[in-house]
């Protein structure tokens, strides 16, 4: 992930939690965090426990968001050798009056927390744990063609349960694939790579005007129940070749620990044997963790989604 890619994402999520985009450069962002944001980023309950028992409005954090620390660096040195003839009259006539003042006069900025955003880094991660947590679930509507629409005609929506599920083929070795899939649940018809049909709509998080609701035929767990089925056949016709493989594999490294504790533990005495059991139970564990095959299916995210038409 470059530093172009952290960009565009850090932005989204700012836009996304409605925080304030204060300064912005290829380098930098200087964002007043939204209280969604706030609460997500900043790791500060007591402040908003006492904000939600006083009722108070919150003081939210500002953070300057460093995305190319060098190129960021190099500007902010080229800064401070060339100031502002301005900025350097005011703080000339600012250190005759009080004495010596450090800095610019924008001793805001100084206060405000740094964070250098790069792949791996401690704030970064948290960003994608909260853009996670937060979009882990959305409720959107089609935006209809204005204009194809008659001021006075209506529309006909229908809900869709939308759900991504990511499959995991483990063993010694892994493998992972993503699902996508929709249900009406007007209808109960099921469709797969749903995603790639909802990049081709513009959604919004409001219900459009001119717009009516059909009434849902299934209810949320019959939606789920039907996506759990479909993927269930779908996955039967895999070749499962590798998992033969893996436990012929299991079953070699199992008998080669059993020859190698085996011994050891018929020769042990009563003191030692307990341990050397341990050893050997542990390592079989292991063995089994690295090596058993299995398939485990997660939902990643998903959402209610109304769109066009009865599905």
């Amino acid at each position: 992930m470059n530093e172009k890619q952290i960009q565009k994402f850090v932005l989204k999520y700012m836009e996304a939690t409605d925080s304030r985009i204060l300064e912005k450069s290829p380098a930098h962002l200087t964002v007043k965090l939204s209280p969604a944001a706030d609460r997500a980023l900043t790791n500060r309950p007591y402040y908003w426990s006492f904000v939600e028992k006083m009722g108070t409005e919150p003081e939210t954090m500002t953070f300057l968001f460093v995305t190319d620390k060098a190129r960021y660096d190099n500007a902010a040195a080229a800064n401070d050798a060339a100031p502002n003839s301005q900025a350097a009259a005011a703080d000339a006539a600012l250190g005759r009056s009080l004495g010596f003042v450090h800095g610019s006069l924008n001793t805001a900025a100084v206060r405000i927390p740094r964070e250098d955003l790069y792949f791996g880094s401690r704030k970064l991660d948290q960003l994608f744990a909260a853009a996670k947590n937060g979009g882990s679930f959305v409720y959107l509507f089609q935006e209809p063609d204005k204009r194809a629409l008659h001021p006075f005609d209506s529309i006909a929506y229908s809900a869709w349960l939308g759900v991504n599920i990511k499959v995991e083929f483990a063993c010694d070795r892994k493998r992972e694939e993503i699902h996508s899939f929709g249900v009406s649940l007007a209808t109960g018809q099921c469709v797969e790579r749903f995603h790639e049909r909802l990049l081709d709509l513009r959604m919004t998080p409001r219900l459009p005007a001119n717009v009516h609701i059909a009434k849902n035929g299934i209810s949320l767990n019959k939606a789920l129940a039907i996506i759990e089925q479909t993927l269930e056949k779908k996955l039967r016709l895999y070749d499962y070749g590798w998992a033969a493989g893996a436990a012929a594999r299991l079953e070699d490294e199992l008998a080669q620990v059993e020859h190698y504790y085996r011994p050891l533990l018929e020769s042990s005495d009563d003191e030692s044997r307990p341990r050397i059991q341990e050893q050997f139970d542990n390592r079989q564990a292991e063995i089994r963790w690295q090596f058993e095959p299995r398939v485990h299916a997660s939902a990643i995210n998903g959402g209610i989604f109304h769109l066009s038409g009865i599905g």
